[in-house]
Formats: structure tokens, C-alpha cells, sequence
């Protein structure tokens, strides 16, 4: 578990980052520009960001949905219905680099604050929108929420078992690749403002996020023109890809090309089913899976899952058991990999993103106070 004794300047040091955000999206957003150096001010209404709700567990009265993606900020409540808030706001938004913000299009605008109406006063300021689908458009304007972009992007068509009803993803895959795909805006747009001097709009929004996670699914229709259909934990494309019983546990096994199907059958003593023509290559394999699938468990019946797992990952064979978040989190690697933050009471993931020189740093609790930005180094 990673507590660092010393704190680096970060990627993004000197950046200053007004966070208006909240629930998931921007909250994300403003977190992994935080782990890496910048300086975030998050603004929340005098209520709280809803999320402080979403419980239990609670610490102290606020949910451990919100510690999840508040880190490394520091928070101050203002009211921006209101003429006093309004302009606090505008006071930092002249201060800040970046601005990120999740508000039903067109709240901002009503209340003096929106990006054309502060465009021509702050030209330098990169403006983070994240919406649901938008601002214009069939569908532009209307709030938009994980799950509900999850069923009409047709992720939940794709996801479950092959004879069942169609299923959410057990996360909030949108709302987190929305929140990656609005870092990596301010990020291109960060860069781009080094040349031109010049801010810009930066539009992430979840239906647009939900469409891109659509690979291979989305290849195979642009292509093939069948409607990709539910298959379980099996990959559409390539077999044995898939979850497969053992002896112990159940493990999963990713074998991506011929050799390694071949280094498999050795491994469990079935050289032949790599000869039978009906599995000799990837394409025949994904054909036939049908009648793989219970030839290889029926291979494995004997076999401790975890120990097959360790051995087919050292021959070069991808694998791995199926473990639970708890088993997950206390694995060795996550330690290594330095993958939990503690600092005092809290704990929480680490930046997935290692640089060698400025590597990301975790200075702020969720929860931590701040009235503005903090001075610029040297200052």
C-alpha cells in the first residue's frame, strides 16, 4: 500500500483545475488531473455532491462512493443560483487553466456563467463539458445516466449469458471511459493552447463514450452486418477465450493465437485436440467452440484451478483465476504495482498511469478544505 513520503512536482504542476462537477464523469476527470500534479478546486452546492448519499458504507456521515473520486482537492461550497456565487466563480474561473463541469446544458448559460459567455472575457480557459449526449442534436440537451447509455448504445444487447436477458456491466463502465475520455480533452487541449495561447471547448459526453467501447462488436457490423448477439463470458471473435471449470476454482483463459493453444494441449496432456483440424486455428476454433469448450473442461476436471492458472501464465499461456474484489485488492501485484492509497483513515486506487520521471502523488484526503487556488510555486 502507497503512502509517499516525499511528493514530486507532478506531470501537471502549476495547472489549475476548477472542478464544478459532480456524481461521476467530472469527478473522475478532475481526480486523475489532480493524482498528477494539478491543482483542483472542487465547488459543490451547500448540500453536498449527491454522492455523499450513496451509501452505505459511510464514514463521518458521507459515502464511500464519493471517497472513491474526490481525492486530491481541496473543496469549497458555494450556492451558484445565487449572485454571490456566481461571481466567486467568476473570480476563479479568470485564475484557473481549466474548467470542468457536468450541469444540464444550458444551467451555466442561465446563470451568466457559460462557456460563450465567458469565452470572450477568458479566452485562455480550456472548458471541460460533460453531458449525456450533448448539447444539440436528436437527443441533445437531455440528461443522461450510466445505465440508461449503457441500454441504447448497445452494450447491455452484448452483455450476459447467450440464452439470457440482456445485463448492465457491474460498473459504471460509461461514466468512468467518459470521465478518461474528458481527461484526455483537457489534456490534448492543454497541449494545444502551448502553441495558440488559446482555450477551448472540450465536448465529452456519455452517449459518445457508450459508442466507443463498442470494439469488436462494432467492427464485426461495420463488416459483417449481423447484429452481435449475448456470449456469456466467451470472447465473439476468438476461442478459448472464456471462463472454463476446473477441479477448484474456475479460471479464465485468453489463448489468442495457434501456438498458444498449442502449448495448452501440451500442458494438460491433450496434444490432439491442437492436430484436430477442427480447432488447428483460430478462425476453426471460434467456429467449433461448441464442442471445445466441454472437451477442455473435461481436461481440467482433475486440476486445481489456481495452480493450472500460475502454470499456463509461466509457459506463456494467458490465464487467470477468477477472484473476488477483496482477493483482488490484497493480491502481491497490487502492492507491487502500488495500486492502494492510504493516507490516514483513507484508502482508494491508485493512478493506473506511471510516469518515471513525475510520477502521480496523492496530497489531499477527500474532504480536504480550500477558499482558492493555491499560490503559484515561488510566488
Amino acid at each position: 500500500m502507497h503512502n509517499p513520503a516525499a511528493v514530486g512536482a507532478g506531470a501537471l504542476q502549476g495547472v489549475k483545475v476548477l472542478d464544478l462537477s459532480r456524481i461521476l464523469g467530472g469527478p473522475f476527470c478532475g481526480q486523475i488531473l489532480g493524482d498528477h500534479g494539478a491543482d483542483v478546486l472542487k465547488v459543490e452546492p451547500p448540500q453536498g455532491d449527491d454522492t455523499r448519499t450513496w451509501g452505505p458504507p459511510f464514514r463521518d456521515g458521507v459515502a464511500s462512493y464519493y471517497f472513491g473520486l474526490n481525492r486530491n482537492k481541496r473543496l469549497q461550497f458555494l450556492d451558484l443560483s445565487v449572485p454571490e456565487g456566481q461571481q466567486r466563480v467568476r473570480e476563479l474561473m479568470a485564475q484557473a487553466d481549466v474548467v470542468v463541469e457536468n450541469f444540464k446544458v444550458g444551467t451555466m448559460e442561465k446563470w451568466g456563467i457559460g462557456f460563450e459567455q465567458m469565452r470572450e472575457e477568458l479566452p485562455h480557459l480550456i472548458w471541460c463539458r460533460v453531458t449525456g449526449f450533448g448539447a444539440d442534436g436528436p437527443l441533445g440537451s437531455l440528461p443522461g445516466y450510466d445505465a440508461a447509455i449503457q441500454a441504447m448504445a448497445g452494450i447491455m444487447s452484448i452483455n450476459g449469458e447467450a440464452d439470457g436477458d440482456p445485463l448492465r456491466v457491474g460498473l459504471p463502465v460509461v461514466d468512468m471511459v467518459t470521465g478518461l475520455n474528458a481527461t484526455i480533452g483537457v489534456l490534448l487541449a492543454l497541449h494545444e493552447r502551448g502553441r495558440s495561447g488559446q482555450g477551448q471547448l472540450v465536448d465529452a459526453s456519455l452517449y459518445d463514450s457508450g459508442l466507443s467501447l463498442l470494439h469488436p462488436h462494432a467492427a464485426n457490423w461495420f463488416m459483417g452486418r449481423k447484429v452481435p448477439q449475448r456470449s456469456g463470458n466467451a470472447h465473439p471473435n476468438i476461442y478459448p477465450y472464456d471462463v472454463l471449470s476446473t477441479g477448484g476454482a474456475p479460471i479464465f483463459l485468453a489463448v489468442g493465437n495457434d501456438r498458444q493453444f498449442r502449448l495448452l494441449c501440451s500442458h494438460v496432456g491433450q496434444e490432439g485436440l491442437a492436430q484436430d483440424e477442427r480447432f488447428a486455428t483460430a478462425g476453426q476454433r471460434s467456429v467449433h467452440r461448441a464442442e471445445l469448450k466441454p472437451l477442455l473442461q473435461q481436461a481440467f476436471a482433475l486440476l486445481d484451478g489456481v495452480k493450472l492458472a500460475d502454470e499456463l501464465m509461466a509457459i506463456g499461456v494467458p490465464a487467470a483465476p477468477v477472484l473476488d474484489v477483496a482477493q483482488a485488492l490484497a493480491h502481491p501485484h497490487t502492492a507491487h504495482r502500488e495500486m492502494v492509497v492510504e493516507m490516514g483513515e483513507y484508502q482508494g486506487l491508485g493512478a493506473p498511469v506511471k510516469l518515471s520521471r513525475t510520477p502521480a502523488s496523492y496530497r489531499f484526503a477527500p474532504l480536504s478544505e480550500g477558499q482558492g487556488f493555491l499560490p503559484d510555486a515561488g510566488a
